[in-house]
């Protein structure tokens, strides 16, 4: 069963609370997703460290329920 895009914006605003966080379907198939997440939480930290945080925040969803996922990044513009 895939997991739904509510399911996991919610998940990530769980795990970075101050995050900005839109889900995108990117097939109409509710199985392959982009997260577009933007907090301050990412500051200073690598695309990779960043990535890991959303990722820890999924709750080891990825890669189970949840394996198709592009994420973007960014910290908010000042």
């Amino acid at each position: 069963m895939a997991m739904d895009a509510a399911e996991i914006e919610r998940l990530i605003r769980e795990g970075i609370p101050d995050a900005q966080v839109r889900i995108e379907d990117l097939r109409g198939d509710g199985d392959h997703y982009a997260a577009h997440v933007v907090s301050p939480a990412f500051a200073g930290k690598s695309r990779v460290q960043q990535h890991q945080m959303v990722y820890q925040a999924l709750k080891g969803n990825m890669g189970g329920v949840l394996h198709a996922l592009a994420l973007n990044t960014s910290v908010p513009k000042a």
